[in-house]
């Protein structure tokens, strides 16, 4: 019998008690001075790119399976913002992993509580990131929504979106976060995610 790896995206189910409980895909970690990515192609961890700067990404990061930010995810946060001109960016949904464990390697499945997000837009794409904390974590667990989070520890995670990007040659695009919220938008959006999926993979 051989044995094949699942794609991290297509392969890989959300989880019986989504959206409250979700596998992701963790592709970068703390210590990562490169940045990650997922191959939609082959399902493999590519190099996207080294950091331009010395910003690095303060949680775990990765991707949800089975989501897509497509219309439904534009069209919700239109609704939200009154803005008029939005898109999906194509991806999967991305998630940002909270824990006070030292995890020194991305390319694994982690299961996450997803407790809030931002409504980030990248020029005219929707780039939610949500915001989690790994299931049985004995320090981040206790937070059950974005609010309970220390102002700071969120300011770092901001700064971290709104700089990631930076480079001399990026001109065309702005990176701006218009909302924090809560744990119930964030499974909201998940299952819109979930919904422009099915409609993108059928």
């Amino acid at each position: 019998m051989i044995a094949y790896r699942s794609h991290p995206w297509h392969g890989l189910s959300l989880g019986e008690q989504a959206p409250s409980i979700v596998n992701c895909y963790i592709e970068i970690v703390p210590t990562d001075t490169v940045k990650y990515e997922l191959d939609k192609d082959t399902g493999l961890l590519k190099l996207d790119r080294p950091q331009k700067y010395s910003s690095l990404c303060p949680t775990l990061y990765g991707l949800i399976p089975k989501t897509y930010a497509g219309q439904k995810v534009a069209d919700h946060c239109m609704a939200k913002t009154g803005r008029s001109d939005l898109k999906g960016d194509g991806d999967p949904l991305d998630i940002c992993v909270f824990t006070e464990k030292a995890i020194v390697r991305g390319d694994l499945l982690v299961e996450a509580i997803p407790v809030g997000g931002f409504r980030l837009l990248d020029g005219d794409e929707v780039d939610d990131k949500i915001i989690a904390v790994l299931k049985g974590d004995s320090l981040y667990e206790q937070i059950t929504d974005v609010k309970d989070f220390p102002s700071s520890v969120l300011e770092k995670l901001r700064h971290y979106f709104l700089t990631y990007k930076d480079s001399p040659d990026r001109v065309n695009s702005k990176v701006e976060i218009v909302a924090v919220y809560g744990k119930n938008e964030a499974h909201a959006i998940i299952n819109l995610g979930c919904e422009d999926y099915q409609l993108r993979f059928k």
